[in-house]
């Protein structure tokens, strides 16, 4: 079952539900999916993702990526790095379920996740990684407001070809509140 903490335009952000493991086993095992979030090296079981889930689940800060129309589980996104002295973070994110690549859900997901961290966990600084070959993801980034940081030069080699890390951030004062703002605008007195 799913919960809604955050709502965008197509999909909203709910707790991580342990018993979506094999959901997730199966599209990690997908070596299309995998290499987009750099785990096509490994193997994955569902008892193995069991526990990955249920680690997550309990931590403060991972949201499953719900279809708003549908409740069909897309992905997750979280915040796997986060220091709260300086008031930055990193972001990750995957959609798992390839019907649903290159149709706005990550970019929505990511706003909802901005918003998030911005706005209710006071974050200065949301910084994500990506390699190089994964085009559309850097597409989605960019079109979300991340802008580039840095990168290591040649970082990922695959298939004998090598691939740049990049690294892109955005920060508080660039990111344009849509859904936070709005719910506390209607309860202003």
């Amino acid at each position: 079952m799913y919960y809604k903490k955050m709502i965008g335009q197509k999909c909203y952000l709910s707790p991580i539900d342990v018993d979506d493991y094999e959901k997730y086993t199966k599209w990690l095992s997908d070596m299309e999916v995998a290499a987009g979030m750099l785990l096509a090296s490994k193997l994955i079981t569902a008892s193995k993702e069991k526990e990955i889930l249920e680690r997550l689940s309990v931590s403060e800060y991972n949201f499953a990526i719900i279809d708003l129309k549908t409740d069909r589980l897309l992905g997750n996104l979280g915040f796997p790095k986060m220091d709260y002295i300086d008031r930055n973070a990193e972001v990750g994110i995957f959609i798992g379920d390839k019907e649903y690549w290159g149709k706005g859900y990550g970019a929505d997901a990511l706003r909802l996740a901005l918003d998030f961290g911005f706005n209710i966990l006071n974050l200065h600084n949301i910084r994500l990684k990506v390699y190089s070959y994964n085009k559309q993801a850097i597409s989605c980034y960019k079109k979300v407001g991340f802008k580039e940081a840095g990168q290591i030069r040649e970082a990922k080699e695959i298939a004998g070809k090598r691939y740049d890390e990049i690294y892109m951030d955005m920060l508080d004062k660039e990111y344009e509140s849509i859904y936070v703002k709005g719910i506390i605008d209607n309860k202003e007195l």
